[in-house]
């Protein structure tokens, strides 16, 4: 009889063990990648930039190194790109042709391969919120325009006027396109914001936001609120996030792509994300993508002149760069 309560409580220790995290975790950001000037940027611009984003490291780092979930972390860290004017993503989104600020997001998590998704909102606050709702409290994946204000009202979300988004430098921008016919900058065209975090447990989430682009119109949405080019999420392989040009992202189906060579061809996330940017860019088209694999190992690719991002991890390692 002995015997067996010692087997026994050895057998719960076991159990015990088995189901504690790893301790082990890893988040990844990035706020847009583009055509961007050293020499224009300031010194000052440039530290303010550095400051939100370590911001945003520190919020996710904060929520995985206390048992947080990985989805947690990515919808807390997006909200403070969403919060700030300096991303194009809430409430430095852009400008339409019609000069309103319309809004994308999704979220994906790699155990079940749920996701959610919302497009062309107007008036949700924290975008990145209500796709996670979408994906948790929805039997769909993507919601678009009134359906997705409704939803976001019907879950608890309030609505916020579409003049929050105003910003003079995003306004300033559509005008100038509007006067002079041509591309929008950096900060107009891929100013996207993203994460991705595996958490102690070992799960994977990715989430992106942005505004789009500025003066577009016909209600053009790009890849950032599709599951497959914008965003991805898998445990076996990584999760990804992704910024620039939208539509050949989507032709492409971008982050699934990573997802499938790392699966197929057996290559590492670094050697995936390097190898669909080629194809990108053999496309012509521009931007970046972020990713993490589930042994935490981190990939920050991107053909452009730079890219704001970073990472952090429970090793303490820590990173945020804007250029090459």
């Amino acid at each position: 009889m002995k015997r067996l309560v010692i087997c026994f409580a050895i057998l719960i220790s076991v159990s015990v063990l088995w189901a504690q995290p790893t301790k082990k975790y890893a988040m990844v950001i990035h706020g847009g990648a583009g055509v961007m000037d050293q020499k224009n940027m300031t010194s000052e611009m440039q530290n303010e930039f550095i400051a939100v984003l370590n911001q945003v490291l520190q919020v996710g780092d904060s929520v995985l190194a206390h048992g947080g979930t990985c989805m947690d972390a990515v919808e807390q860290s997006i909200m403070v790109m969403e919060d700030s004017p300096l991303f194009n993503a809430g409430k430095g989104a852009v400008f339409t042709h019609d000069g309103i600020v319309e809004l994308d997001a999704s979220v994906m998590e790699g155990k079940s391969l749920k996701a959610g998704a919302i497009a062309a909102v107007r008036d949700i606050k924290n975008p990145i919120r209500v796709a996670r709702a979408v994906m948790e409290k929805s039997e769909h994946v993507m919601l678009s325009g009134l359906g997705a204000s409704q939803f976001a009202k019907e879950q608890g979300f309030e609505p916020v006027d579409n003049s929050y988004f105003y910003t003079e430098k995003r306004f300033q921008s559509l005008q100038e396109l509007l006067k002079k016919e041509r591309e929008a900058t950096i900060n107009d065209k891929h100013g996207t914001v993203g994460c991705v975090a595996l958490d102690m447990f070992g799960n994977i989430a990715a989430g992106t936001s942005t505004g789009g682009m500025t003066n577009k119109k016909y209600g053009r949405i790009g890849d950032s609120p599709i599951i497959g080019a914008g965003t991805y999420a898998n445990n076996e392989t990584g999760g990804f996030s992704c910024t620039g040009h939208g539509e050949y992202y989507i032709r492409l189906g971008f982050s699934r792509d990573i997802s499938a060579l790392m699966e197929y061809k057996k290559i590492t996330i670094t050697e995936a994300c390097q190898e669909e940017i080629r194809k990108l860019t053999d496309m012509g088209g521009t931007g970046g993508v972020i990713g993490l694999d589930k042994k935490g190992n981190i990939a920050m690719e991107f053909n452009t002149s730079g890219m704001f991002r970073g990472y952090i991890n429970s090793n303490g390692e820590k990173q945020v760069a804007i250029f090459k």
